[in-house]
């Protein structure tokens, strides 16, 4: 399949908001809904300005950043030749129990930030040359984000922003968000709801997981590639598949084949291993084994889902 590309001349959706007047906006009406939190699926509801007590991501006013670098190990179409401009946020809106980056998601690793200083993170990347901005667990720090990146483009941030989302966001949120974000990589992580809340302690995330999705697709549409393979723009999926298929990944590939787009651009992970509490909780107490994961590809032909990551096409062709 041809990949979709897009001319070299291209300008970030937050830049138009930002020559409009409505950036600013945007920053004033994200920080108001900080006041009573809608801004995850979780609706804790509370002023997180002045408390974080009760609320699961345990961050207030300033948001966590554990680190900020460039980034080789991701998605092809990120990284590129020049990295991802990855920006590591602590806590999370999500408690997996076998979280690779439990450090950070789980024990708050890293520093209190002002917006400003998240923007000149965001303008170091930039100049060290680096394809994006990948905000790394970004949901519980949308006011932030959007603050940091109304003062970075005033400062002259032209890349595209990726919204690296474990996929439990509410619609509150991406409704913030329309315009600003370019790329959207949420995670799916389950096909089962019961499955989701026994594993990473949340409620419906089937149900608000798919709905984010649905609404990042509205927004920003099927990945499109530069001429030198960079994304610009678009969907871009990751689902891990999991022992004894807990993550449900055929639920997951028939949704995204028949309610979003067969040319969705799948990253389907094969890297689970035992982390954090998961030697807790059989069968995650063992490391995928290679015929689960040639089972989800098979899943993925079955569907048509054709855009897999390079390295997962290659073994899929090797079938």
């Amino acid at each position: 399949m041809q990949e979709s590309t897009a001319r070299q001349t291209f300008t970030p959706a937050y830049i138009s908001l930002l020559e409009r007047g409505e950036l600013s906006e945007r920053v004033a009406v994200a920080w108001h809904h900080m006041q009573d939190c809608d801004l995850c699926a979780r609706y804790c509801h509370i002023n997180r300005l002045k408390t974080t007590k009760g609320a699961v991501c345990r961050t207030g006013e300033r948001a966590m950043v554990y680190s900020f670098g460039a980034h080789h190990g991701e998605e092809d179409p990120l990284r590129g030749t020049r990295g991802s401009g990855t920006l590591f946020f602590s806590w999370c809106n999500l408690r997996c129990v076998f979280c690779q980056n439990w450090e950070i998601s789980h024990k708050g690793m890293g520093h209190e930030v002002e917006p400003d200083e998240i923007a000149g993170m965001m303008l170091a990347l930039q100049a060290q040359g680096c394809h994006n901005i990948n905000l790394v667990s970004p949901s519980h720090v949308t006011a932030q984000i959007i603050s940091a990146v109304e003062i970075a483009a005033r400062r002259g941030l032209r890349l595209p922003l990726v919204y690296n989302t474990g996929g439990y966001d509410s619609p509150e949120s991406l409704a913030l968000l329309d315009g600003i974000i370019d790329i959207y990589m949420p995670d799916m992580k389950y096909g089962d709801s019961d499955i989701a809340r026994r594993y990473s302690r949340v409620r419906d995330y089937v149900k608000f997981n798919r709905a984010a999705v649905r609404e990042m697709h509205r927004q920003v549409g099927d990945l499109v590639l530069d001429e030198q393979g960079i994304a610009q723009r678009g969907l871009l999926v990751r689902h891990l598949v999991l022992p004894e298929n807990l993550a449900g990944t055929e639920q997951v590939l028939d949704f995204l084949a028949r309610e979003i787009s067969p040319d969705t651009y799948l990253n389907l992970m094969d890297q689970y291993h035992p982390c954090y509490r998961a030697r807790e909780h059989p069968p995650l107490d063992r490391p995928l084994q290679a015929e689960e994961f040639e089972t989800a590809l098979a899943l993925a032909a079955r569907y048509g889902l054709q855009r897999l990551d390079s390295e997962q096409g290659r073994r899929r062709l090797a079938l």
